[in-house]
């Protein structure tokens, strides 16, 4: 019985924590996912590559880390953009990107003594990652005050930029860009200040939208919810 009693004394400590806690675990974990992919070029440029793949290679899992849609550190640019013909990045990594396997290549490409090293997570992410831990910061700084995002705004904010943004490129590329209407749409291939503007606005959308949510439900089950009993003989 009475470890009956010390589990579910623990289990109550627990669920205190998560509530009162929560906010701190979440900004944390989005802010080490979002920087620590700045990290796999450091490590590059100082020699340790064996180590940066166990950044480079579980990103691949989640973004396509394509290096002309990432930022690059140590080298002559921040940014390598692919165009139609022969961009900045075809011409100074050799990689012909109008196919699945030269796109398979820009994924796996961490960069060179010439160009830099790649960060491990694509602009886009970056912006969206980092702008939810932005948010969540400043969300617990107003707390209860705060009101959450109506899904309108959240879809006109955060939804139609970014996905304007992505599915015109998209569509405008290979093997789309071959199929009417996709046709009629050019080549068309974003940059990095839209990328980090479309996902910045979508990554404090879904922040404005998701935290308050979160902190009003936990409050009020905190609040309404009876404490388990962790006396059984009472």
């Amino acid at each position: 019985m009475q470890s009956d009693s010390s589990s579910v004394q623990w289990l109550n400590r627990l669920s205190n924590t998560i509530q009162k806690s929560w906010l701190r675990l979440v900004v944390g974990f989005l802010l080490i996912y979002s920087l620590l992919p700045f990290v796999a070029p450091l490590l590059m440029r100082y020699g340790y590559a064996n180590a940066a793949q166990f950044i480079y290679k579980p990103y691949q899992l989640v973004c396509h880390t394509y290096a002309f849609r990432s930022f690059f550190l140590f080298g002559e640019q921040p940014v390598y953009a692919r165009a139609e013909g022969t961009g900045d990045f075809e011409r100074l990594s050799g990689i012909d990107v109008n196919s699945g396997a030269g796109l398979l290549a820009a994924r796996d490409f961490v960069g060179n003594a010439r160009m830099g090293f790649k960060v491990a997570l694509c602009e886009r992410d970056v912006a969206i990652y980092l702008s939810m831990a932005f948010n969540g910061m400043v969300y617990g700084l107003v707390g209860r005050r705060a009101r959450g995002l109506a899904w309108p705004l959240f879809i006109v904010i955060g939804l139609l930029p970014i996905g304007l943004d992505g599915f015109s490129q998209l569509f405008s590329q290979p093997p789309f860009s071959s199929l009417f209407p996709f046709s009629l749409i050019g080549f068309r291939e974003s940059t990095w200040w839209l990328r980090l503007l479309t996902g910045s606005l979508f990554g404090t959308s879904v922040a404005w939208l998701v935290f308050p949510l979160i902190g009003s439900t936990l409050n009020t089950d905190q609040s309404e919810q009876p404490r388990v009993n962790s006396n059984p003989s009472a």
